[in-house]
């Protein structure tokens, strides 16, 4: 009988490891990110994914790589396709976010050594993204299931590493980092209107807000 060989699985970075949130950016266009990155990164976010719903985020990507220096990694989401993959991967990106689960995307990313965190709901599609050699995989949408099912997940999966994303409020973060989440994703909770010409002052106390609870909850407290 042949053995059947696991694929090779990059961890999370160290990075998200300890400053367990990923901030998503949808912004009109790719030059908004700048000062926003910049906020999140003064204030513990370190976890960045720019979404391919915004224009010129791929041209833009190695500037604001350049920018946000060694200390943020910032990852491209809403991938779906190989093509997307590859181009992001070429652009610099850190890591791979999709929305649904391709394996042929998982593949690519495993085989480039980049991270990746394909988007799932059932168990079904969540073990197969993790079996193909997923980081993480990411429930969405999560508000529609709750932290209780990130528990529920580790039942028959025990080794599943899991990032919720999708209506996650501020609060939510004890919750699903309680659950065993290796990190949450935020997006207009935390970003608010700032990518709209909105206060970067207030972007500022949501993210010292979010990486404080997050560290609580890391610590038990």
């Amino acid at each position: 009988m042949t053995e059947t060989i696991p694929p090779r699985r990059l961890p999370a970075s160290a990075l998200l490891v300890a400053n367990p949130v990923i901030a998503v950016l949808r912004a009109s266009q790719a030059s908004d990110y700048d000062a926003v990155v910049d906020v999140l990164a003064e204030n513990g976010v370190r976890s960045i994914e720019l979404t391919l719903s915004t224009p010129g985020t791929f041209e833009h990507l190695p500037a604001l790589l350049e920018r946000a220096g060694s200390e943020v990694e910032v990852g491209i989401g809403t991938i779906v396709n190989v093509a997307q993959a590859q181009q992001a991967i070429d652009a610099g990106a850190r890591y791979l976010v999709t929305p649904i689960v391709n394996l042929d995307v998982i593949a690519l990313a495993v085989a480039a050594g980049v991270p990746v965190f394909p988007g799932g709901l059932t168990p079904t599609e969540l073990y197969s993204a993790w079996d193909a050699g997923a980081t993480a995989v990411k429930i969405f949408p999560a508000e529609t299931v709750g932290p209780q099912y990130g528990s529920h997940l580790r039942g028959p999966f025990p080794d599943l590493q899991f990032v919720p994303s999708g209506g996650i409020g501020l609060g939510d973060i004890p919750a699903w980092l309680a659950a065993g989440a290796t990190a949450v994703s935020l997006g207009g909770p935390l970003i608010g209107d700032a990518l709209k010409g909105g206060s970067l002052d207030a972007l500022a106390d949501r993210a010292r807000r979010v990486t404080e609870l997050a560290a609580d909850a890391r610590a038990g407290k």
